[in-house]
């Protein structure tokens, strides 16, 4: 009796198991039921009636490369949120517990690289995993699962409302009943899915930023986009990372590495690229990298797109490869976004701002799936502005010049190569403008010079082709080596050789920091010696400022729109100005490893730094500082509907043209980079380690002397040399009272304010007039300093206009 009752359960059990596994095999099918199928990497179906996506997982626990972007920004520089911006790119899989479907991010930034199953396992348990979504199975069919995708791809994935509370815009937050999906660039392909979603941000804006750029502040409506890209195989050898060689990197521990061997493993970050023969020296590869332009680019500005990327071909070939870098128009139809497409994009803003080149780059190994270049379009209006006011073309009766066009042109070019450089891999290289603009992945400012007949010289503003230490970092990152060579020695031979040369790379870090030291890494500087090149431009700039005119502006412009083009004449020196600084208390160095040969670190000689020094106070002196007259005049307030901008000189004389106030924003900054903490505290160390170095003491006696104690001029340059003098005492005051700049910086400070002090107290008994109100309004600013020292603000310096392209985003490679 009992065996039959366990007979009857048994067939009870295996009839309904049964009839489960027959109901679940029809489930996929009859969910999806009149839906829209996509084939392709991920299968996954459209609900026309819901407006939902569902996904089809065939493959649970195989990971695959997850990437989140802007297809449609929000189009402000400051923001930082373009159109195109690629965001996070993460490893991922999908894992199934119960009904529960969760999308896990591994840990690859500590891994065991081991045939030992257990060592892998033991690291993969230490350190913690991310699910980055998790959903609920709602149909499965044996091995594949399907589940509804859409409130994933309607989230926040690009962190805008994050962005928009730091910058102190507003407090927004995805609202799913103001969103939806985008099907046009909802598509599949076999080795990628794509996902997109008109996204609405929304909540209550305030910042100025925001509204200037959105119908409604309290609705920004972006599209933000979703990659699921299928994993490079195995085939890609990774490349050794060396710190000379200029390229980014990926790094991470491995806990297998042998005690005697260091744990941090560091690849180079490249494009996959072989010789169909590696042991020719001329060889095609077996697969070409295809970088493909925006067709939304406008004529002329399209084919200078082409042309500037296309150089980079000149350096494959040094590496022995034939047709190996290509650039083409994109075809009609593609979708700027398919992981298939390495993307040269043209992007709008509301104002002039960076463009930059970044990547979709498989974590594990470093290797580039896609390069995406984002180029600004209001960029080449700032060199046409910049060639206007050098080459005034714009005289009655007679054509226009089309110098100003083929400068924009040629910087285009330029631009689009630099840009490039990034997503094969390349970092900056600030040095190589000392060896004849050796590498487009420096930052150049047009070359101008001044011909004996007056007239401005722009034949040579830009360089036409990739330059030579370009040639070497693409030898050093993609040269294919025949089967046998010894790769570390072959890599490392390539890099002394290089240096060998005469070619320096150094970092971002060395150029951008405020404190930095190297006299060679500049930002927009031009020539082998930073002094003599401020001095050059100094002369440059007198002659443009003598003799500025109306023919700098078109026929029917306002007048006071010759403040747009005079800003940048004016301050055509400020970027030399922080290079010369930086001589000032600087340091040569090279990221030498340990037997190369490289001098590893040595102090600038005293001669140079004051020769720097003298540069700089060049640029103080009321000579330096003034407008003339007749240009001055011609400057009236502001035309109705042509208001004040970023771009345009602060005032402090209401509706009116302010030359003070020009001046104040040009010797502030030289003022701020002479008196930086950092560079005073290493004059200080410098001059006490060799007492033949300048010292941070005999930098300011000589400054004391060449403003507050020099021969006080009268009418407007007495104004300018006074204007300088109390700047120089608010850069000392600020100094003395930094709580994080080193004690020893400050100690010396505030005695030069306190001799200052005694000369200005008997200097104000015999003086008159203006010069006398000088010396008591410094007076009066370091007793208010003195009695209260940790609270002690003093005005700062009236801003210089925007120079650099406007806004800043650290994630992205300018």
């Amino acid at each position: 009796m009992k065996k039959q009752f366990l007979t009857i359960l048994l067939i009870l059990f295996c009839g309904n198991a049964l009839k489960a596994q027959k109901t679940d095999a029809g489930n996929i099918q009859s969910k999806t039921q009149g839906f829209t199928k996509y084939n392709g990497y991920f299968n996954f179906y459209w609900d026309e009636k819901t407006g939902k996506v569902f996904l089809e997982i065939t493959d649970l626990n195989k990971e695959f490369l997850y990437v989140n972007s802007l297809p449609s920004g929000v189009g402000s520089n400051d923001l930082g949120l373009d159109r195109g911006q690629i965001g996070n790119s993460r490893i991922v899989k999908f894992i199934k517990i119960g009904p529960k479907v969760l999308l896990i991010e591994p840990n690859y930034n500590y891994r065991a690289i081991s045939n030992n199953a257990d060592e892998r396992k033991s690291v993969e348990e230490a350190f913690a995993q991310s699910a980055i979504y998790g959903f609920t199975a709602v149909a499965t069919d044996g091995d594949k699962t399907l589940i509804d995708i859409t409130s994933f791809l309607l989230r926040d994935s690009h962190k805008i409302a994050d962005r928009l509370a730091g910058d102190n815009q507003g407090s927004y937050s995805a609202d799913e009943g103001r969103s939806a999906i985008y099907l046009p660039n909802t598509k599949s392909f076999p080795d990628n899915s794509e996902f997109e979603a008109i996204v609405t941000l929304a909540g209550k804006g305030k910042g100025s930023e925001i509204n200037s750029v959105t119908p409604d502040a309290n609705a920004v409506t972006v599209r933000m986009h979703h990659s699921f890209i299928k994993l490079p195989d195995d085939k890609y050898k990774t490349r050794k990372f060396d710190p000379r060689a200029g390229y980014f990197n990926v790094d991470y521990m491995d806990y297998a590495t042998p005690i005697d061997e260091p744990i941090t493993k560091r690849l180079l970050v490249r494009h996959r690229l072989e010789k169909k023969d590696p042991a020719a020296a001329m060889s095609e590869p077996v697969k070409p990298i295809i970088y493909y332009v925006d067709s939304g680019a406008p004529e002329p500005v399209r084919s200078a797109l082409i042309e500037g990327a296309a150089w980079w071909n000149q350096a494959f070939e040094a590496a022995g490869y034939k047709n190996a870098f290509q650039v083409k128009l994109l075809p009609e139809g593609a979708d700027p976004m398919d992981i298939r497409y390495n993307i040269i994009q043209w992007i709008h803003r509301s104002t002039r701002g960076w463009s930059y080149g970044a990547s979709i780059t498989d974590p594990r190994t470093g290797e580039i799936i896609k390069g995406q270049v984002s180029l600004g379009s209001l960029r080449d209006r700032q060199d046409f502005l910049i060639a206007e006011g050098l080459v005034q073309p714009y005289e009655d009766g007679k054509p226009t010049s089309d110098k100003m066009l083929k400068l924009a042109i040629e910087r285009l070019r330029q631009l689009s190569a630099h840009e490039v450089g990034h997503t094969l891999g390349l970092q900056h290289n600030f040095t190589a403008s000392v060896k004849d603009r050796a590498s487009v992945m420096d930052y150049p400012p047009p070359t101008v010079s001044l011909n004996a007949d007056g007239t401005i010289d722009l034949s040579k503003a830009y360089k036409q082709s990739i330059g030579d230490y370009d040639k070497r970092a693409i030898l050093y990152g993609y040269q294919d080596f025949p089967t046998g060579t010894n790769e570390d020695a072959a890599l490392k031979g390539i890099v002394t050789e290089t240096i060998k040369q005469g070619f320096q790379f150094i970092s971002d870090d060395d150029a951008r920091s405020p404190g930095s030291a190297h006299p060679y890494a500049h930002l927009w500087d031009s020539g082998t010696n930073a002094a003599d090149e401020l001095n050059r431009l100094m002369v440059l700039r007198k002659h443009v400022l003598e003799n500025f005119s109306a023919k700098a502006i078109r026929q029917d412009a306002p007048m006071a729109t010759m403040e747009e083009v005079l800003v940048p004449m004016y301050l055509i020196h400020r970027y030399q100005i922080e290079a010369a600084s930086k001589v000032l208390g600087g340091l040569y160095y090279t990221f030498a490893l340990k037997n190369d040969g490289q001098v590893i670190t040595k102090f600038i000689t005293p001669a140079e730094q004051w020769k720097a020094f003298d540069a700089l106070m060049g640029t103080l002196k009321p000579d330096a500082l003034a407008m003339p007259e007749k240009l001055i005049a011609m400057i009236p307030p502001r035309a109705t509907g042509y208001p004040r901008t970023r771009e345009t000189f602060k005032s402090r004389t209401g509706l009116t043209f302010d030359p003070l106030a020009a001046a104040e924003s040009a010797a502030g900054t030289t003022l701020s980079f002479m008196l930086q903490p950092q560079r005073a505290a290493r004059l200080i160390e410098y001059n006490a380690r060799d007492n033949s170095q300048p010292g941070f003491l005999p930098v300011l006696n000589k400054l004391i002397a060449q403003t507050w104690k020099a021969p006080q001029a009268t009418g407007y340059k007495g104004e300018l040399q006074r204007l300088v003098n109390n700047l120089t005492l608010k850069q000392l005051l600020t100094l003395a009272a930094n709580t994080n700049a080193a004690e020893n910086v400050r100690s010396i400070a505030l005695l030069q304010v306190d001799e200052l002090k005694t000369y200005l107290s008997l200097a104000s008994k015999t003086a008159k007039g203006s010069v006398k109100a000088n010396y008591m309004f410094g007076l009066a600013q370091i007793k208010m300093f003195e009695g209260s020292p940790d609270k002690f603000q003093p005005a700062a310096p009236v801003a210089m206009p925007d120079g650099s392209p406007i806004g800043a985003d650290d994630d992205l490679v300018y």
